[in-house]
């Protein structure tokens, strides 16, 4: 028997960003950026988010499922990480 868990299968079967189609990825960016090129990138490919450095959009960016956003956006509006801003 593994003893792998099911979070683990599932992170371990999400592809790397160099194995996506990035090329029709339509890169968009908050509004509360001020309108300087100081902030993160978000697109979809397929199912999955990407993540990128607007000022290296030439690097490889994250990979993340719905889940793992999901859940990173329900902490946000919890206010689970305001703690990063004091």
């Amino acid at each position: 028997m593994s003893s792998t868990t099911q979070a683990e299968s599932a992170q371990a079967a999400k592809p790397t960003a160099a194995e996506l189609d990035l090329a029709s990825v339509e890169w968009r960016r908050t509004s509360f950026t001020g309108g300087n090129n100081n902030c993160a990138e978000f697109g979809r490919a397929g199912d999955l988010i990407v993540w990128r450095d607007s000022k290296r959009p030439e690097q490889e960016p994250l990979v993340y499922t719905q889940a793992e956003v999901k859940a990173l956006i329900d902490g946000v509006r919890a206010g689970e990480l305001d703690y990063l801003l004091d």
